[in-house]
């Protein structure tokens, strides 16, 4: 049995915890220290650190603070591991713990961090999935229930001082060409309510005022959100710092391609089992910037589909240039369109889609003016018809059930 090497209270602040933190900086300390070879349990609060209650209200997604976020259990040092390795990390297990068998899915108010579709969706609302062994289900958005690919939507390991500095300028000077955009077009450091762990003092004071947000993913790894990332993934981590650094967070029981939702997927708190080994002068010998991975061989298993295309024009008619992001958004605002035919309000179909194991690809990118991207949207999640037929949709549902919504501030 492995042992457990971080392990966290549900009832506590996840500022209490010193094995925990919520920014990326060299000089965190390493909470634990591992040998190459070994596998060990962690275990993870969720991104919010407990500020997401199960109950029928959204004010909690509405007033999240998210200057918190994201919190990781970590940094895990590895013995021998220098910058320019490679941290081979394998996911042996994962899962949510006995005495929390729900997740929650939740859209941001577009004044509090907004996403991917906030200008259709700019309150905040929220829904509650219970867990069934590897099934899901939702009080809030029924007719739909699907199996769990649980994995870490943030796993990364420690910045060098070098890539942290590279880091803040370019976001800052992102920031600096719209600094009043509603959401920001960055987060830059934010020390008020920064987690660094184990530091104190003036070192900790330091840390706090330059650490990286956790928000993005980058060269790291960190907030990637790539749902294949499950038990059985092999994932390769440039190493940027002596001893790796590697934390891990941000628990989803399920998510679609995109976690288009921003708070996207069914997001939980629980544990990883996992295993590392090094590949020494890794970075260099595969040519390595960012991580590279092997996917799950467990994955939930659908046959059948229905597909929907978007192009880079958007919904004003304006004319893109293979711009993917328009065309993705395109293809689940269709998708959205398609479902509320069978009775789903707007808001379900959207929590549908990024909690879902629906796929996202980029199916052209080089046919102009317009890229295509396409959104693979499995039938048999659902417990009725939703392929089209001669009759038209029969509705399924009457429009007395939705996902919570926030008041207005």
């Amino acid at each position: 049995m492995a042992d457990t090497l971080i392990k966290v209270d549900l009832s506590q602040s996840a500022f209490e915890n010193d094995m925990i933190h919520n920014r990326w900086h060299p000089d965190i300390p390493m909470a634990v220290t591992v040998k190459p070879g070994d596998d060990f349990i962690l275990e993870c609060v969720d991104w919010t650190g407990g500020q997401i209650k199960n109950d029928d209200s959204a004010a909690d997604v509405r007033d999240v603070n998210l200057s918190h976020v994201h919190f990781l259990s970590g940094p895990v040092g590895v013995e021998g591991a220098e910058p320019g390795d490679l941290l081979v990390v394998e996911l042996l297990d994962i899962g949510a713990f006995p005495q929390q068998q729900w997740g929650f899915n939740g859209f941001f108010s577009k004044q509090n961090g907004g996403g991917f579709l906030t200008d259709h969706f700019p309150q905040a609302q929220k829904s509650i999935w219970d867990f069934e062994g590897l099934f899901t289900k939702s009080r809030h958005v029924p007719g739909v229930r699907y199996a769990g690919l649980i994995h870490p939507g943030l796993i990364g390991c420690l910045p060098s001082q070098d890539l942290l500095n590279t880091w803040n300028a370019r976001e800052q000077a992102l920031i600096d060409t719209n600094p009043t955009r509603v959401p920001p077009l960055a987060n830059p450091p934010f020390p008020a309510t920064a987690h660094m762990g184990r530091l104190k003092g003036e070192a900790k004071a330091k840390a706090a005022a330059e650490g990286a947000r956790t928000v993005p993913p980058r060269e790291h790894g960190g907030n990637c959100d790539i749902k294949d990332l499950s038990r059985g993934s092999k994932i390769y981590f440039p190493v940027y710092v002596k001893g790796a650094g590697l934390s891990v967070g941000d628990l989803h029981f399920s998510q679609g391609d995109g976690e288009i939702t921003f708070c996207g997927a069914i997001e939980m708190a629980g544990w990883v089992h996992m295993k590392v080994e090094l590949i020494k002068e890794g970075m260099s010998k595969y040519g390595i910037r960012n991580p590279i991975f092997r996917p799950s061989p467990i994955t939930p298993h659908y046959n059948d589909y229905l597909i929907f295309e978007g192009i880079s024009v958007d919904e004003a008619g304006t004319q893109h240039y293979l711009d993917v992001h328009v065309a993705y958004r395109q293809a689940c605002l269709n998708a959205i369109e398609y479902l509320t035919k069978f009775g789903y309000s707007r808001a379900q179909a959207y929590a549908i889609l990024g909690t879902a194991p629906v796929q996202g690809h980029i199916s052209g990118v080089v046919d102009i003016p317009n890229a295509c991207a396409t959104l693979f949207l499995p039938t048999e999640i659902f417990e009725f018809d939703i392929r089209p037929n001669a009759n038209g949709p029969t509705k399924f549902l009457k429009g007395d059930v939705d996902v919570p919504l926030a008041p207005d501030l």
